[in-house]
């Protein structure tokens, strides 16, 4: 492998000996525009004004206006930035040497355009002038793709004929034409390099490997070694490895063959293996070629845990197509799965596979990087940050970020429609509404979208704050600490050389408001959120229970940073040697110690567990480096007490005579839950006394008679005391007794 990146060192250095220039991306905003920044010291050598046409000459010639970049590194390095159309039009590559030449271009009289795919035309007079005016000013060449954005879409057209021929700038009285051309092979899948965000070092890999053996064969033979022939993608589904391949195809102007696995397979005898030698047979004589295998674990499994006979032939067919007696040329085969422990072991060795590359779930940068991708041509509101939905957004991939945009856009859609009015043309025109997407059509959407690689364990959690919780500072500062630091202050936890706590313990009588923290700690800490009840995880089945816990772990792996929270977790962790015969507990009991300081690092995941008898919890689990804070929750004091009623009465209509000293005090022994279902045993008293005063039939639709009064709190608190006297849980720490 040391080879190739030789080979790849080598390619990247081509082009920039003696002056010459390469072709690098351009700022995404800036895409479509057919621009070329060039820094000063270029300009100078080139003899070139901002604003000049010049020729871009790669194996094709195509031409683009010159403009002026700040200096940089880049540009001492002879990187000229270069639009991904022009260079699609060039036929150039990213890295690739570039030639550029000033030109005299001359001014179309008459310009005609042909629509990619040629089904879509403009239709009126609104979109033509429209259309006219954003290739205005632009130099453009027969052959050229021309990319625009025509009633809030990207549409790619042809440039099919200008008057006069040869280079020509459009102007505002250049007569426009666009016609469809059905027998016109329009040779451009449309997609760059550009619009594949946060997969950088991945689409690197995927580069060297596959443009390498395309592009510069011979180089292979000056350093005597073979060309890779494989690459295998794996990664959660959404995450963007079809899309790789898509891209990769494109920008290498080779053959593209894509294959679905499934679709191979056939019931008739020996059809599914002739399939794929046709295949492999096409792709070389169009060679260079690329062939591309979706979801390639249907097609090539384990064959010692398939039962079929056609199943181990496809496999057996596969393997000699790959690598057999037989020289395939310049064919290059990808294969893209998120379930690489199912393929064939002979399928995944260097010769077939040559390289496994991990599409992962992109990290912040990534994620700002596929935003602005994806709302690059959506009228944006200005309160409407980025940044801001990166960071709201752990956990989430290409795919889900794009439907997070779609999701804003249609709620913004929504809203105009239902604001608008038709003006009798076809036309909707706003009312009160403006054609833009803000942040709260984002907020929605965030509310609708949820992370893939969480979808079946992810918990919804409820809209809970550190305010909507009485009491307990001490501890929401405890959780605050060990939540929301390592992930707001994480260089200086690094300078610090502090560790984040893996695990956090909540212990304490019923009601004390553990499961509560935890949410709000979710909520505030903005992290994703699994929440799992420890006797849902237990399984008849031999080994389900422990591959639930470890499924749960590598989903929480994925989407950090991500808070596993375990609600009754001595139920999933009793003490080893006291579960009776059955060792089912032993092995779940195992599997989470493991996991929580095993071989395994975990980063960036926090389990948080919840319990009302940590008597009963096997003490391995609560060693420091597991459970790092064993927090106690006790039974609230008068002035917690106070602060828990002031909540559970906010918003209420309440009377002048309440006195929360007094209710404190009366409440003495009592858990949070019980103070809350004091609140909610008075205000049903204040209605049925409301109810009975007024009449059923008679209820003033404002209701300014009713009050909640402290003759109806302090009935419920003897309601309550009554029927829900508070039993201390084994184990736990406390003798205070409930009111009498």
């Amino acid at each position: 492998m040391k080879g190739f990146e030789k080979l790849a060192k080598l390619c990247r250095r081509n082009g920039g000996r003696n002056g010459a220039l390469r072709a690098g991306a351009l700022p995404l905003q800036e895409e479509g525009k057919g621009l070329c920044r060039l820094g000063m010291e270029q300009m100078r050598s080139l003899s070139l004004q901002p604003g000049a046409v010049v020729a871009i000459d790669g194996p094709r010639r195509t031409v683009g206006v010159a403009v002026l970049r700040e200096g940089s590194e880049e540009a001492e390095r002879g990187i000229v930035q270069i639009d991904p159309i022009l260079r699609g039009n060039a036929g150039i590559g990213l890295g690739e040497k570039v030639s550029l030449s000033k030109i005299v271009a001359g001014v179309a009289r008459r310009l005609t355009l042909t629509p990619i795919p040629s089904a879509w035309v403009p239709r009126g007079q609104q979109e033509r002038r429209e259309l006219l005016r954003q290739v205005e000013g632009r130099p453009l060449l027969v052959g050229d793709r021309v990319r625009i954005t025509v009633a809030g879409k990207r549409r790619d057209f042809l440039v099919a004929q200008t008057e006069p021929d040869g280079p020509v700038v459009v102007s505002g009285s250049t007569e426009l034409r666009v016609e469809a051309d059905r027998d016109r092979e329009s040779g451009s899948r449309g997609i760059s390099y550009e619009d594949v965000g946060g997969l950088h070092r991945e689409m690197q890999r995927v580069r060297e490997m596959v443009e390498l053996p395309l592009r510069h064969p011979e180089l292979f033979e000056r350093f005597g070694i073979g060309a890779p022939k494989g690459i295998l993608l794996h990664g959660p589904p959404g995450s963007g490895k079809t899309l790789i391949a898509r891209t990769v195809a494109a920008m290498t102007k080779a053959s593209f063959f894509p294959v679905s696995g499934p679709e191979i397979l056939d019931k008739h005898y020996g059809e599914a293996e002739a399939r794929l030698r046709r295949i492999f047979e096409e792709a070389e004589k169009k060679a260079p070629s690329i062939i591309f295998f979706d979801e390639i674990d249907a097609l090539a499994p384990k064959r010692e845990t398939v039962v079929g006979e056609m199943e181990k032939r496809v496999v057996g067919q596969l393997l000699s197509l790959m690598d057999g007696l037989r020289a395939r040329g310049q064919v290059v085969v990808l294969g893209a799965t998120n379930l690489p422990n199912l393929l064939d072991p002979a399928l995944r060795r260097p010769g077939r596979f040559d390289r496994e590359i991990m599409i992962g779930i992109p990290d912040r940068n990534g994620r700002l990087e596929i935003l602005r991708i994806h709302s690059r041509r959506m009228p944006l509101a200005e309160d409407v940050e980025l940044e801001e939905l990166a960071d709201l957004t752990h956990g989430y991939l290409g795919a889900d970020l794009e439907l997070l945009c779609r999701e804003a856009a249609m709620a913004s859609l929504r809203e105009f429609l239902a604001l608008g009015s038709n003006d009798g043309a076809g036309t909707v025109t706003g009312e009160g509404s403006r054609e833009e997407v803000t942040r709260a059509h984002f907020l929605e959407a965030l509310r609708q979208v949820e992370p893939s690689a969480l979808r079946e364990v992810m918990a919804e959690v409820p809209d809970v704050h550190w305010g909507d919780i009485g009491g307990l500072d001490d501890v929401k500062r405890e959780l605050q600490e060990a939540l929301a630091w390592p992930l707001l202050h994480a260089q200086l936890f690094k300078h610090a050389g502090a560790k984040p706590a893996k695990g956090i313990l909540l212990h304490g009588p019923p009601g004390t408001g553990k499961t509560l923290l935890a949410k709000a700690a979710a909520t505030e800490s903005k992290a994703n959120f699994i929440g799992i009840k420890g006797p849902a995880l237990i399984s008849k089945w031999v080994g389900e229970s422990e591959r639930g816990v470890r499924e749960i772990f590598r989903r929480a792996r994925g989407a950090a940073p991500c808070i596993v929270f375990l609600d009754e977790i001595d139920a999933l962790a009793p003490s080893r040697g006291a579960s009776g015969d059955s060792r089912v507990m032993e092995r779940v009991v195992g599997a989470l110690l493991t996991e929580l300081d095993g071989m395994e690092e975990l980063r960036g995941v926090v389990v948080l567990g919840a319990t009302n008898r940590i008597d009963i919890i096997d003490p391995a689990l609560l060693r420091p480096g597991r459970f790092d804070l064993i927090i106690p929750l006790m039974l609230p004091d008068l002035r917690e007490r106070r602060e828990i009623l002031k909540v559970h009465l906010r918003g209420k209509p309440v009377a002048s005579d309440i006195d929360l000293e007094a209710l404190a005090a009366q409440t003495e022994g009592c858990s949070g839950a019980q103070i809350e279902a004091v609140c909610l045993k008075g205000t049903m008293l204040a209605i049925r006394e409301y109810l009975e005063a007024n009449g059923e039939a008679t209820v003033d639709p404002v209701f300014r008679d009713y009050r909640l009064r402290m003759a109806h709190l302090e009935e419920a608190v003897h309601f309550v005391s009554r029927s829900r006297p508070f039993v201390v849980a084994p184990g736990e720490v406390s003798a205070i007794s409930p009111p009498p």
